[in-house]
């Protein structure tokens, strides 16, 4: 374990990656890190890559997924060599399941069991005391509450965006660091731009196929209250039995 600042959250594992110190040493904490990119681009696993390095250097997570089960969690972050089963149990890591179906609805459905899914979401206490929460997809909740829908189909999407925004800053003022992914071709523009404006850092995640690889890269657009110096584009793949390998070519 390393003797890492508390003015930056380390996501460790250096004897395994170089993420940590290709992004600077890691987070801040009492910030926003939006994440950005296409289906398949690498947001779930450098999500859980991120999750296991911050629990190896003593930071509490909350993992909130909106498309495993915790047993479909344990199965896929033990594919990547990424073994949560002690951190898990010494509640080192709360792993939490928005439980929707394979087509992204919330099982049943019904707005009784949909009405203010976010409302519901920022009501459940336990899920903001850790020192980083992460949300895995991010959209997938906003889709799913039907409150959220009905401003968006009345084009106050950003308007409902700017309410969450509150509670965010309310989080990161307490010194959390709150982590979000999105899928951009599943929300508008004018949803997520202020979640873009307001995030300390903001990261794209890239794709791009060369013969028969498919290469990804992490592009930095903001890193506000950086550690070191961050690369403006990692190169990185993601590897069953090793988890994220950081490659040293970016896409060109």
């Amino acid at each position: 374990m390393s003797t890492a600042r508390r003015d930056i959250l380390s996501i460790g594992l250096e004897g395994h990656d170089q993420l940590n110190a290709e992004l600077g040493g890691g987070f801040p904490p009492g910030s926003i890190v939006l994440m950005e990119g296409d289906y398949g681009a690498g947001k779930s696993a450098l999500s859980q890559r991120f999750s296991y390095g911050f629990t190896q250097e003593d930071t509490t997570v909350t993992y909130l997924s909106t498309e495993l089960t915790v047993s479909g969690f344990i199965d896929q972050m033990h594919s990547l060599s990424y073994d949560v089963t002690s951190e898990l149990l010494e509640e080192q890591l709360l792993f939490l399941s928005a439980d929707f179906d394979s087509g992204g609805a919330l099982r049943g459905n019904e707005d009784k069991e949909r009405k203010e899914l976010l409302k519901r979401l920022m009501d459940a206490e336990a899920m903001w005391e850790p020192d980083v929460i992460i949300i895995d997809t991010f959209d997938a909740i906003l889709r799913n509450d039907p409150k959220f829908e009905s401003l968006v189909r009345n084009d106050e999407g950003r308007q409902a965006a700017l309410e969450i925004i509150s509670y965010f800053r309310d989080m990161i003022s307490m010194g959390k660091l709150i982590i979000i992914t999105v899928d951009p071709s599943t929300v508008d523009d004018d949803t997520i731009d202020p979640f873009r404006s307001i995030a300390d850092v903001f990261i794209e995640l890239e794709m791009a196929e060369v013969g028969s690889e498919t290469r990804r890269s992490i592009s930095v657009k903001r890193f506000a209250g950086m550690g070191e110096q961050v690369g403006d584009s990692i190169g990185f793949s993601v590897r069953s039995g090793t988890g994220i390998v950081i490659e040293s070519r970016s896409v060109a």
